[in-house]
């Protein structure tokens, strides 16, 4: 009879410790394209937007930039406006190489996925459209409690032969709403790099894509490598009405700072 009430509290206990039904790879894909499709719009796309960078020993410094972005083509223009020192500045992808430019030389350099935006701790992919189902293959981890939101925990690896600032990321997503509630990324060694959190999800009707689009309204960045630097990352506005066919060009660009 012992051993009968062991094997039935054995049972009981294993039951009771059993993780979340495991997602396969089908289902993985559909909830990455989701995230995916929800953030493109498919047309034209302006934000304006805040930046807030904290560094040990040193002043807070606040910025203004505009991204422009267009879907459809695959174009990005990141131009800062504030303050008067970045003024001008920019960074914009050409057949898939990024440039910045910068006014007080006339110089443009190119530059790599891993590179800051303008001094802050963010990376393009903070302000381009999300292409996760594309660039990554994904794994389930399991579910976890994130505050008082039930997430979705994944694990990403970069596929082979694409370019991206980080090979590894970590997602914890909102079951209920399938936003990205937190992101974590990671070096190939292993060595987390950046901590993001997004408390904070917005949406407009998009008519380039009749259904609504949806952007992160805040996201915290955190430099896990440098621990008291940290970016602020406000949307102020979103635009989504057409934008000058010819403006994604160096020209256009270096026009903004004459």
């Amino acid at each position: 009879m012992r051993s009968f009430f062991l094997a039935v509290i054995t049972l009981l206990a294993l039951a009771a410790a059993r993780p979340a039904l495991a997602m396969d790879k089908s289902e993985l894909l559909k909830l990455l394209n989701e995230i995916d499709d929800r953030q493109r719009n498919g047309g034209d796309y302006k934000a304006l937007l805040y930046l807030e960078q904290k560094e040990k020993d040193k002043a807070d410094v606040v910025r203004e930039m505009v991204v422009y972005r267009r879907d459809a083509d695959d174009k990005l223009m990141l131009l800062f406006a504030k303050p008067k020192s970045e003024e001008g500045k920019g960074v914009l992808r050409l057949d898939k190489n990024l440039w910045t430019y910068d006014p007080g030389t006339g110089k443009w350099d190119r530059t790599t996925e891993r590179e800051r935006i303008g001094g802050t701790n963010t990376r393009r992919s903070d302000f381009d459209e999300s292409r996760l189902a594309d660039e990554f293959d994904p794994s389930f981890v399991g579910e976890e409690k994130l505050g008082k939101f039930e997430t979705l925990v994944l694990d990403l690896k970069v596929k082979p032969g694409i370019d991206v600032a980080y090979p590894v990321l970590k997602l914890w997503i909102d079951k209920a709403t399938h936003n990205i509630l937190k992101r974590q990324e990671f070096a190939l060694s292993g060595k987390l790099a950046r901590t993001s959190y997004y408390p904070k999800w917005q949406k407009l009707f998009s008519e380039s894509k009749k259904a609504e689009l949806w952007f992160p309204g805040e996201i915290r960045i955190f430099d896990e490598i440098e621990k008291s630097n940290s970016t602020l990352v406000l949307f102020k506005t979103v635009d989504l009405q057409s934008l000058d066919q010819n403006m994604f060009t160096k020209a256009w660009l270096e026009s903004k700072s004459r």
